[in-house]
């Protein structure tokens, strides 16, 4: 779960839903490593937007955080925690924000922008979910063939 989330290309997958993809500057493949940059672009609002983090932290396999460094907030933290539970694996996302613009942005945040990211988020979690259970599932399949061989 920890290597699924930080794979670029997964992360395009499970925000399909926006529009989302990875784009230049930086990776845009495989896993991603403390100090890298990663720039998505997507529509929110109806709007295409580019947002490009670095990763400040990682430790794997418990935790990752990516802070915004080009984007429409003023400032944005998103911390990805794993803690395995029995056969489970449960993934917290924990954001942290500022709006732009003052009033105006902390009036945008109430009105809307708060559901939007909840919305966001869970939409992205159970995409990426269902991203490892199907891939968890092939993997078992391609066990059991091998052994019939």
């Amino acid at each position: 779960c920890f290597d699924l989330a930080r794979d670029v290309g997964v992360h395009a997958e499970s925000a399909a839903f926006s529009s989302e993809r990875i784009v230049e500057p930086g990776r845009t493949k495989g896993l991603l490593q403390r100090g890298d940059l990663v720039a998505f672009e997507g529509r929110h609002f109806g709007i295409r937007q580019r947002f490009v983090a670095r990763i400040t932290e990682l430790d794997r396999p418990i935790r990752f955080v990516d802070e915004m460094v080009h984007g429409a907030f003023k400032r944005l933290r998103h911390i990805h925690e794993f803690e395995r539970t029995g056969n489970a694996t449960l993934m917290r996302d924990i954001i942290e924000w500022q709006a732009p613009f003052g009033f105006i942005g902390r009036l945008a945040d109430t009105l809307f922008l708060r559901r939007h990211m909840a919305w966001f988020v869970s939409t992205k979690q159970r995409a990426l979910k269902e991203i490892a259970e199907r891939r968890s599932q092939i993997s078992k399949d391609d066990d059991f063939t091998s052994h019939l061989s």
